[in-house]
């Protein structure tokens, strides 16, 4: 990022350190969230598998994305992104939960929280950054929408599924 581009974000009050923070924080969540999604379509079981898996690797790709997204927009900014994975549980907001369970109702249970914690971090980052930090605001925008979008998607399938037991 440029001088004139650092100071500006600065003077409408964004501490450039505590956004890399921030930024880094959701990093590490989008890795974990990338490996839980890709995970869980491995260990999947039950009914319907195939719907589920196909789901979860979506959502693997569009996390990872989302990991590269913010890498660029901390390097933009004049930080390092996360550079050892083991800090990713450092600096989790979301934390990383391990399919103990393999059934696809279960690791829908557990992506649909971890996507609401998504969402609420990125509501954090938008709301730090409204009115002063357009890139990041869009960026943080952006990924949050697509959470949204994940969140849904899961629990239409959740849904389906248990009117699919019901009967």
């Amino acid at each position: 990022m440029g001088t004139r581009g650092r100071a500006i974000i600065e003077e409408l009050g964004i501490k450039i350190e505590d956004l890399i923070m921030m930024l880094n924080k959701a990093f590490a969540d989008e890795w974990l969230a990338y490996y839980q999604y890709w995970l869980g379509a491995k260990v999947a079981v039950g009914m319907p598998k195939e719907a589920v898996v196909t789901e979860l690797l979506e959502h693997a790709a569009d996390e990872l994305r989302h990991a590269g997204m913010l890498a660029d927009r901390i390097l933009q900014l004049g930080g390092t992104p996360l550079l050892e994975p083991k800090e990713w549980y450092d600096f989790t907001n979301c934390g990383y939960e391990k399919p103990e369970d393999f059934d696809v109702r279960v690791l829908l249970k557990q992506n649909i929280k971890g996507e609401q914690c998504a969402i609420d971090v990125y509501k954090k980052i938008i709301d730090y950054t409204k009115d002063k930090d357009p890139v990041t605001y869009d960026m943080a925008l952006q990924i949050m929408t697509d959470e949204i979008e994940h969140e849904e998607d899961l629990e239409a399938i959740k849904d389906d599924i248990e009117k699919m037991f019901a009967k």
